[in-house]
């Protein structure tokens, strides 16, 4: 990683950096860690989704980064404010994970897999493609996005560090 500043991205918030800073997360359990990057521009925004969809709640959303359908679309205008074309982004994607074991089946109560499905869908939409992720599983993760190698550091719990 770089010798500059780690920006650090709360969940439900979102946040763009340049090389030599890099951007973190902590807390992806099932919420799911979106990067979108520019690798040409070392240019990079970090949002961390906490729910698959915004038209679920039953007020009108105020935290367009909680929300996969709303964040993503927020994230992109970020970045192009930022100069950044959207056809050369990329993404990386990390966390959705199923945190807790459930004696029903209810979809509802899967919001891992439902965020990485809603990410995946908004992403889809916005023509931007994945270039890897570190999804699933039962462990939360940290991640770490450096701008200049675009290499995204994912820390596993119990899992050690893996580099996507």
């Amino acid at each position: 990683m770089g010798i500059g500043t780690v920006v650090k991205v709360g969940i439900a918030q979102m946040d763009v950096v340049t090389t030599p800073n890099t951007i973190r997360t902590s807390g992806l359990g099932s919420c799911v860690g979106v990067v979108l990057y520019d690798e040409r521009k070392k240019i990079a925004g970090l949002i961390h989704v906490m729910l698959p969809d915004s038209t679920l709640g039953k007020v009108v959303p105020g935290n367009v980064a909680k929300f996969a359908d709303t964040g993503i679309e927020a994230m992109i205008e970020l970045l192009l404010k930022q100069g950044v074309q959207k056809f050369s982004l990329k993404a990386k994607i990390a966390g959705g994970a199923q945190m807790f074991k459930f004696s029903s089946d209810q979809s509802s109560m899967r919001i891992g897999p439902r965020n990485v499905e809603a990410v995946k869908q908004a992403l889809r939409k916005s023509g931007i493609r994945i270039t890897a992720e570190d999804t699933g599983g039962s462990s939360g993760r940290t991640i770490e996005f450096d701008p200049e190698t675009s290499k995204l550091m994912v820390r596993t719990v119990n899992q050690g560090v893996s580099e996507i």
